[in-house]
């Protein structure tokens, strides 16, 4: 399970889309989300979805590879769905007991099925395709008017670049850890929730030790190189816009006003 969490991690290959600025792929991203609630048609998220698989096909990053980190949601989806499916009120279905499945519930639960399932394999494209320092380099870039009002963008850029990078290593280090823990008799998979609950705190204590200790050490690090904030740094390599991302642009602009056009065709039909 720990092994299929991808959000976070970096796929290292040739294509079109790791060469794209990393401010189109945050903004398209954005856009991206939000095109997945603008519409509330299947032939909208057809559509959503058509367009995302021509983007992975871009990638090159294998389509297996990102559906892998679905497994680490898996429970939240379907819990999603069943309270969705059972708590909407509306035209009957079909009834057993106290529970109801209505038509407008499972129309909804349906539709927030495909939306989250979009959302996150969306969202991974954008942290499989780019490094956490041109991520970092993206968000400082785009959040730059907020130092106007005293916003301090390159910390939060910092941060969320430094939480990302910190993802794959504490997930390895918590697969290190049940491994020791298993090789010493623990049973993370057999009883109830409760003995469940219980045998993750030989696993937790120890990980949040390590965290805590990785985190000191960096902290250690930036204060050796005196690190004093984003006042007065340059750029090794600044960021600028070519012509593939201005064509870039340009597509997600034809995206979005198709699917706007497709959505209000289908709210005419």
């Amino acid at each position: 399970m720990l092994r299929d969490i991808t959000l976070g991690q970096y796929y290292q290959t040739e294509s079109v889309i790791h060469r794209l600025d990393p401010r189109v792929k945050l903004v398209g991203t954005i856009l991206y989300i939000i095109s997945l609630f603008v519409s509330d048609r299947f032939t909208g998220y057809l559509m959503a979805a058509l367009f995302l698989g021509v983007m992975i096909k871009l990638s090159r990053v294998p389509f297996k590879y990102m559906v892998k980190g679905m497994k680490a949601i898996v429970f939240l989806l379907l819990l999603t769905v069943v309270f969705n499916l059972f708590l909407t009120p509306g035209e009957p279905l079909v009834q057993f007991w106290k529970l109801t499945v209505t038509k407008e519930g499972l129309r909804i639960s349906v539709f927030m099925a495909i939306r989250l399932t979009l959302l996150i394999i969306g969202s991974s494209l954008m942290t499989l395709t780019t490094t956490p320092n041109h991520l970092t380099d993206g968000m400082e870039k785009l959040m730059g008017p907020l130092k106007k009002i005293r916003v301090p963008v390159h910390e939060i850029a910092m941060m969320m670049s430094i939480a990302l990078r910190f993802i794959p290593i504490l997930m390895e280090e918590t697969d290190k850890i049940m491994k020791a823990q298993i090789a010493r008799g623990a049973d993370f998979e057999s009883g109830n929730v409760i003995k469940k609950a219980k045998a993750m705190v030989p696993l937790l204590v120890p990980l949040f030790i390590s965290a805590f200790r990785r985190a000191n050490d960096l902290a250690m690090a930036m204060e050796a190189r005196c690190y004093q904030g984003g006042e007065g740094r340059t750029k090794m390599k600044p960021l600028k816009y070519e012509k593939r991302d201005f064509a870039a642009y340009g597509i997600f602009c034809c995206y979005l006003v198709a699917l706007v056009v497709v959505s209000r065709m289908g709210m005419i039909l």
